[in-house]
């Protein structure tokens, strides 16, 4: 039988597996190379709208904010600003 909190935390594993691949890409953006860092960052916003645009409401978690047609399509703009910004910006 599932507690409470067993139940609030597993269906937070979309915002965890994007914050980690975002976390991926700022550690990219750190040490490496900033422009790879950046597109890697712009690929965790876009998982988050991929994830988000898949799962229903209740198994999205907080990556529910307002309704899925509002969310995917703010994440998937987000990501190709920031993917489109990290490439055309000059070294």
């Amino acid at each position: 039988m599932l507690m409470a909190g067993e139940t609030q935390r597993r269906s937070q594993w979309p915002l965890a597996l994007s914050l980690l691949v975002a976390l991926t890409g700022l550690v990219v953006i750190w040490f490496y190379n900033w422009r790879n860092g950046v597109l890697v960052f712009a690929g965790a916003v876009g998982l988050a709208g991929l994830l988000r645009a898949t799962l229903t409401d209740t198994k999205a978690g907080l990556l529910h904010v307002r309704s899925r047609m509002f969310d995917t399509t703010f994440l998937f703009l987000t990501a190709a600003a920031i993917a489109v910004l990290g490439l055309i910006v000059p070294n």
